[in-house]
């Protein structure tokens, strides 16, 4: 598996339970935000859906993968909503569901302090 492949996965394992990301998203955190094509491919070979979940990453307008490689679409929209994420009109609620790193790291700095 290519060192570039590793980082897109190390970035995926990082989106929380009931949360989304987008390809965008983990190109730029595995190293180059230009990589959103190569998330796609790397998330269709993922060699290790149960700790590596891919279902997590959406594109930007909240939309599923047609080819989702494991079950399609409607697997990926099943897993979802099982984690509590909603779809309005066949999309992620994305200003609700968007996992935004940086709110995380605030969250972790703010619980340091007390």
């Amino acid at each position: 598996m290519s060192e570039t492949f590793n980082r897109i996965y190390d970035a995926v394992r990082r989106i929380p339970y009931g949360r989304v990301a987008t390809y965008g998203q983990i190109a730029a955190l595995a190293g180059n935000p230009r990589w959103a094509r190569v998330v796609g491919y790397a998330l269709h070979v993922n060699p290790d859906p149960d700790s590596i979940p891919c279902y997590r990453v959406v594109n930007k307008d909240g939309r599923v993968s047609p080819a989702f490689a494991f079950g399609g679409a409607n697997m990926q929209v099943t897993l979802l909503e099982r984690e509590g994420v909603e779809f309005v009109d066949g999309f992620v609620d994305m200003e609700k569901y968007l996992w935004k790193p940086e709110d995380q790291t605030r969250l972790r700095a703010d619980h340091a302090l007390i």
